[in-house]
């Protein structure tokens, strides 16, 4: 495995190693303004984080059948997810090896034996191998071997797709040490997408997750959720790789979260009787979060798009045996949770503001409700020092530890 040179964030951004290390000293503070603000720091990001490491593409619903493919992008790398005839699922920079057209329209989902480029029709098969081109090219292209697509590494993983474009990352294992045995009561593979909401949120990407480790908040800006599930409640949940979360607990009486606490699914197959009053809530660096509940499992997927703009792709996700009850109807937890991610980005997007003034001083975080924004800050900070991904030091299990 290939290393990316090391280029700290340090050089070339308005961060300096004084102000991160004052984020990482003592109680911890946020990060410095221009972490959030500096497109910058955005780019050094994209390649050093986003590009170096495991990015989540989305989930493999859709691109189960040889034949089917998505484009996307990662950082600044376009990506051709296809499923071979071999049924394996591979990753291809979405660029056609004889002009450097795209493939595919970014965003966009097609199926077929074969890739035909839009612009001068060279055709490619699903595993990536050049298959024809026009007779104009017939005896210029005599080795079809040495034009076959750029491959990108691509692993699946729980249901979920993740690309490693640089070629920089450790292994998948490594890279999420310990998380296969926190997740794998869930048996996330066999999920499906019920429901998709698409957001636009006009904050960086590192405040939703920042947010999203802490119910700090909740008791002021989450009156639906304080109903189900006490924000004072629940663990740390540590591992040894590049992911950091905690739980909380339903109240006695409530089945899930939802508007009215009951449930409108199924407990989730094989779930263990002790985690059926646990919610997990998980962030997989940088851009995965994992929640998961007794009876369904939502996710979020950031894709930034500036330092003050962010995409948020949110998915709902329930066993088969849900769509066997009368009446199932998915939105019980959709629509909870669409009031509380409104109710978060209007939060987001007002700290947003707040770090773009000249008057914004970062203060200290609590060490008892804000150890997890902590632990992520001090990941974030160590990367920027490093010039590279911010990998934990290895511990010998899962540990659980109380808040």
């Amino acid at each position: 495995m290939k290393r990316a040179s090391v280029e700290p964030a340090t050089e070339g951004t308005r961060l300096t190693v004084e102000d991160l290390q004052s984020s990482m000293a003592d109680s911890g503070s946020m990060l410095p303004a221009a972490a959030y603000t500096d497109d910058d720091v955005l780019r050094w990001e994209e390649r050093h984080f986003f590009e170096a490491g495991w990015v989540c593409v989305g989930r493999s619903d859709g691109l189960s059948e040889p034949g089917q493919r998505r484009a996307l992008r990662v950082g600044n790398d376009g990506v051709m997810l296809v499923r071979g005839r071999d049924g394996l699922l591979r990753g291809f920079a979405n660029t056609c090896r004889h002009r450097g057209h795209e493939l595919m329209p970014c965003g966009s989902s097609a199926s077929g034996s074969f890739v035909r480029c839009p612009y001068h029709a060279w055709v490619f098969d699903t595993a990536g191998q050049l298959h024809g081109v026009p007779p104009t090219h017939a005896d210029d292209v005599t080795d079809k071997s040495q034009y076959g697509l750029f491959p990108y590494r691509t692993v699946e993983w729980h249901g979920f797709v993740f690309v490693n474009t640089s070629g920089d990352a450790p292994p998948i294992d490594d890279y999420l040490g310990g998380l296969h045995d926190v997740i794998a009561p869930y048996n996330l593979a066999s999920l499906k997408v019920a429901v998709t909401h698409q957001y636009e949120l006009a904050t960086n990407w590192k405040l939703i997750v920042e947010n999203y480790h802490e119910c700090f908040h909740c008791d002021q800006i989450h009156p639906e959720l304080c109903q189900v599930s006490s924000p004072d409640s629940g663990t740390h949940v540590v591992g040894s790789g590049l992911w950091l979360g905690g739980t909380m607990w339903l109240r006695d009486g409530v089945e899930t979260m939802s508007l009215d606490g009951r449930s409108g699914g199924v407990t989730l197959p094989g779930l263990p009787a002790e985690l059926a009053r646990d919610i997990v809530y998980i962030h997989v660096y940088p851009n995965l979060l994992i929640s998961l509940h007794p009876d369904y499992v939502m996710t979020h997927r950031m894709v930034a798009l500036a330092a003050d703009r962010t995409a948020v792709e949110c998915q709902w996700l329930f066993p088969e045996q849900a769509w066997e009850r009368e009446g199932f109807d998915p939105s019980y937890a959709a629509d909870f949770w669409d009031i509380t991610n409104r109710q978060d980005w209007s939060a987001c997007e007002s700290v947003q503001r707040g770090v773009a003034t000249r008057g914004f001083r970062p203060g200290p975080l609590s060490t008892s409700t804000e150890y997890v924004v902590k632990s992520f800050i001090d990941m974030t900070a160590r990367g920027y020092l490093a010039g590279s991904l911010p990998i934990p030091e290895p511990v010998p299990e899962t540990l659980r530890t109380s808040s």
